[in-house]
Formats: C-alpha cells, structure tokens, sequence
C-alpha cells in the first residue's frame, strides 16, 4: 500500500460500515462494501446485494453515475476479474473511468487472487491495496476461512456465569444473561450459515435454534445436531420445525452402531424431514458444509461440544457472555471463563450489555 492518508481511512471505514449490514446474507459470496469518491465527497455508495448479487461495485458506481470519472473507488475486497452470473467488476470501474482503486483484502478465490488488481492497473488505474486490511478481515472472515482453509468459520458462543458455570445439571435450560444478551445472540444467529448443538443440548432444552426477533425470521440459520445415535426425538422442537427451517441430524460413519432401532430412528427423522449426515470428524463436518457453500457455524450449545471444538483447534472467534449471578451447586463448568483471552486467542472487544459482559475473542493468525 502506498499514498494512502487519513481520509482514505474515513472512506474505507464507510465501505467496510456498509459490507458489515449485509453479513450472513449474501449467499456463497462475501458481504463487499464499495464507496466512489469525487473531489472528497461521497458519490456512490453499494454492498453486495442480498442472494450475493448485483456485487457491491456495479451499484456504487451506478449511484455515482458519470460522477465515476477520474474518482477513488474504495474497496473492501478485491473487485472480481471472472466472467460468472455477473460480468466482471474490474471491467465495471475502467469502464466508468475510475482513476484509483483503494483496496483492504485481496480476494484468495484463485480466480481472482491479485488478477483484479493486475487488470486494473493494466488498465491505467492507480490501486492500492491493505488499506485497513485487518478490520475488513473481520466482516470477511467467514469467507476467507472457506477459501483459504476449505472449511466453515467458527464462532463459540458461550453464556457463563458468575462462578463459571454454563447451566445446572438436571434443570434444562438456566438464564444466565439478560435480555439484551439474548437479543444480541438473536442477531448472532441471524449473521451465521448454520447453528450447531449437541444431542445433550438439545435433549435437556428442546430449543428451536430459530431467530426470534421481529424482522429476523426468516433469517434462521440451518440447523446441527450432533447426534451419532440419532436420539433426537420426533416431538421436538426442531424435528417438528425441520420443514420450515431445515434441520440435520450428524451421526457418525461407524457402521458398528447401526443396530435395527438405529435405521428405524434414521428412518423416521428423514420421514419428518430431518436430513441424516454422516461425518467421521468436526472437521470432516466443517469441510461438508463448506462444499455446500456455507461458510459459518455457530456453535451454541453444550459444555463438551464447545470442548471438542477448541481442542480440535476449529474455534476461530468466542463470543463470551459473563452474567452477574452464580448457579451454586451441580452447575456444569464452562471450558472458558472470562479471565483473559484463552490460550491461542486475543480480545478484540470487551463491553457492557445490560448486566452482562460480552468478551470477543479471535483466534490469533
């Protein structure tokens, strides 16, 4: 990067601002924001569209209209240099006449990977690039984790309390944090591919796993379900929801396991809609849902779930919720508590929410 100054960051933090409304919603592509700029003001403005197109530049440059001309397009992804469904956005901006292209992430998609910038300035465009790099890393951090890493990003969000416990032993579901907690994990869900429980969670709660804030229904994630030997029960919540919002059932590949009551539960959560998935690993999972094109897990629910995902080193960010109140006798320990970043893991957000503590962590590149 080169040449870029304080108002080149005033700009990009606009793109990047507007990349961040649309997460979770653009399909298999990444949520890019782009703003035009013109004799330092504000042209035109664009995201990737909701579905993953129109992309971000075509709109901005079609707000900005023939103001484009000898402008700086602030980027925060590499603009595309392949024909797919949409012809290239490289070709959209020298077609306008941008005259500098400011970028934060270059784009790992090999299609792409340095061809956008290398077409740009062939063209005569002035770009440069790493502008703000790591806080756009973090809108695009689920997709960049499938393209580089072939596998889902994962968020761990746990809710503990004040002497460290996740819940009590026994009694299902126990509210530790607050409204404005809950609300802020609604709006987690609402921003992920996929949410993913263990069968214990899902047997001592019976949750839904759907977004319940007005507005954010039909953003419901997919629904996980660790379950090998497929006990998730036909009245539940989520098998009797799995023709609105789908559901899987993840059981193992082991074949040893696959008695007579085995095939019949398989059978009867396929009949409800419920779609069986066989993997041999987390990481096998992550790698499935990656093909499928989804790029972000989050998981939620249980204490040995969220375990054997940070030992199996596939946690890339914690959301961790501190309540003011202590659970006291047969609580179930937290794998985490909020005394410091764990091992392998910064803080890159600390704040009050209600009573509560909210503590973000990412895992350290």
């Amino acid at each position: 990067m080169s040449q870029c100054h304080s108002a080149d960051e005033e700009f990009m933090a606009e793109a990047i601002a507007l990349a961040a409304t649309h997460i979770g919603q653009t399909g298999t592509n990444p949520s890019v924001g782009c703003v035009i700029v013109r004799d330092g003001a504000i042209v035109g403005r664009g995201v990737t569209a909701r579905s993953g197109r129109p992309h971000a530049e075509p709109q901005a440059l079609a707000e900005a209209g023939d103001l484009a001309r000898s402008a700086t397009a602030y980027v925060t992804l590499e603009p595309c240099s392949h024909f797919g469904k949409t012809p290239p956005c490289v070709n959209a901006l020298m077609a306008a006449g941008v005259a500098r292209v400011v970028v934060a992430v270059t784009d790992p998609d090999p299609r792409v990977s340095g061809n956008g910038i290398r077409m740009l300035r062939e063209g005569g465009v002035t770009v440069e690039t790493g502008l703000m790099e790591e806080a756009a890393r973090r809108g695009l951090a689920a997709y960049l984790t499938r393209q580089i890493e072939g596998r889902a990003h994962v968020t761990l969000k746990l809710a503990v309390s004040s002497d460290g416990m996740l819940g009590r032993r026994g009694e299902g579901q126990v509210r530790i944090t607050g409204a404005q907690s809950r609300e802020a994990v609604q709006h987690l869900r609402a921003e992920s591919d996929a949410i993913l429980v263990g069968i214990g969670t899902a047997l001592a709660d019976d949750p839904e796993l759907t977004c319940r804030l007005p507005g954010l229904e039909e953003r419901s994630p997919l629904r996980l379900v660790l379950d090998r030997a497929l006990q998730l029960p036909s009245s539940s919540k989520l098998v009797q929801s799995a023709r609105k919002v789908p559901v899987m059932a993840v059981t193992s590949k082991d074949e040893t396991a696959r008695d007579e009551a085995w095939q019949a539960r398989r059978a009867s959560l396929s009949q409800a809609g419920v779609e069986i998935v066989e993997t041999d690993s987390p990481l096998d999972l992550l790698r499935q849902l990656a093909g499928r094109g989804l790029s972000s897990v989050m998981v939620e629910g249980g204490a040995r779930v969220a375990d054997d995902f940070l030992k199996a080193g596939l946690v890339d960010r914690i959301w961790l919720f501190e309540g003011p109140n202590a659970v006291g006798e047969a609580g179930i320990p937290s794998p985490l508590k909020p005394a410091g970043p764990p091992d392998g893991f910064t803080l890159v957000s600390s704040e009050a929410i209600g009573e509560d503590r909210l503590e973000i962590f990412e895992r350290t590149q």
